[in-house]
């Protein structure tokens, strides 16, 4: 018998990243690796990572509430509930939520290299270390990704 897998809403594994919560729903263990999907909660008036470029996997983000801004490249894209942005491997992206209330997304990874990038930043952050851009462009190359310094 297949394994499955059924993450109840309060279930999951939750990283605290400052004014973001990652909620890791799937970690790629259930679907053989190929797609982790992650719940990301992010505070008002909050910035996300520097714009960067993923070289080995596609990135998906299904906005559940809010408002979300998507920056691929010099475009920005002003996303609420219900809007999906696919980003393929190589384009520049970013997110933000310029909004007065909380934004919810469902983040995919294809394959599932990238939910580790999430523990990594937790660790890291236990550590003592501090969540600032650069250290966080060096959790990400580990990860096959690099920052889109030609939109910096």
């Amino acid at each position: 018998m297949n394994e499955v897998s059924v993450v109840g809403p309060e279930g999951g594994e939750t990283i605290q990243l400052g004014p973001t919560r990652m909620r890791i729903l799937e970690d790629g263990s259930t679907t053989g690796h190929r797609l982790g999907i992650g719940e990301i909660t992010i505070a008002p008036h909050t910035e996300g990572p520097p714009q960067h470029r993923h070289a080995e996997h596609d990135e998906g983000f299904y906005v559940v509430s809010g408002t979300v801004h998507f920056t691929v490249g010099d475009t920005v894209h002003e996303a609420p509930a219900g809007s999906l942005a696919m980003i393929p491997p190589g384009a520049p992206h970013t997110f933000a939520n310029h909004g007065d209330t909380p934004a919810v997304i469902l983040n995919t990874f294809t394959p599932d290299l990238y939910v580790q990038y999430f523990r990594d930043l937790r660790a890291m952050i236990a550590a003592g270390r501090p969540l600032t851009p650069e250290s966080t462009v060096a959790v990400m190359s580990r990860y096959a990704t690099e920052p889109a310094t030609d939109f910096a």
